[in-house]
């Protein structure tokens, strides 16, 4: 019997690419995408995600984890009053000294994976697929990004599951042009994902993310066709 996995999908360029090679590896027919709305200030991922399964016929579930993020003040959230920072994450740990930046929502990707485990459990898939990367835990700006975090949840996850279920995270020691360099290489469509923390109808170009996507793509010799819009 083929394998089957399920893909944490948030319609941006590293789980999208995580996608492409899940497809790659197992066949369509065999890949679940989840897509998890956790109180995010717009949908433009969800509605990216949603073109992005539907560019490699994959079946998508969603969640609704927004309630557990009520609390926080994380200025990703729509109902908190922070402005989304701007510049680098280096340069928002140096003017702020803290060790976390201020997009980082509290432990969400310890839920997500949770959530997905049980989600895949249930759909009889083998493998949990998870699109953490080198950026994203450098300088601890997403502890819940870093090779140790992934480690230890896919410790918890196979040992909850009795070794049913296991985690992958292919490109948690790798940076972001590499990422891209892959997903080039297998065809992503780039042009259907979304990365901006800003919900606008063109990146904002300012944000950390788009920062990082933007440096990405030329470190591969090209533009981000978001930005040939």
């Amino acid at each position: 019997m083929a394998e089957k996995a399920l893909v944490l999908c948030s319609g941006g360029v590293d789980s999208t690419t995580l996608l492409a090679q899940a497809v790659n590896t197992y066949g369509a027919d065999n890949v679940y995408s989840l897509s998890i709305f956790y109180g995010q200030r717009h949908d433009k991922e969800i509605e990216a995600a949603r073109q992005v399964c539907a560019h490699y016929g994959v079946e998508q579930r969603f969640l609704d984890l927004g309630a557990i993020f009520a609390d926080s003040q994380c200025s990703l959230l729509e109902h908190s009053e922070a402005s989304i920072p701007h510049g680098t994450y280096a340069e928002q740990q140096a003017q702020t000294e803290a060790a976390t930046v201020d997009t980082y929502v509290p432990f969400r990707n310890g839920l997500f994976l949770s959530a997905a485990a049980s989600m895949a459990l249930s759909l009889d898939c083998s493998v949990v697929m998870y699109g953490a990367h080198h950026d994203d835990w450098a300088g601890e700006a997403y502890p819940d990004c870093s090779p140790e975090f992934v480690d230890a949840m896919a410790a918890s996850i196979s040992l909850g599951t009795g070794g049913a279920l296991r985690l992958e995270a292919p490109f948690v020691s790798e940076d972001k042009a590499a990422i891209v360099r892959a997903g080039l290489a297998l065809g992503v469509p780039y042009e259907l994902t979304w990365s901006c923390y800003e919900g606008g109808e063109v990146p904002c170009g300012q944000c950390a993310t788009c920062l990082d996507r933007q440096k990405a793509f030329e470190a591969n010799g090209t533009t981000d066709p978001l930005l040939l819009r």
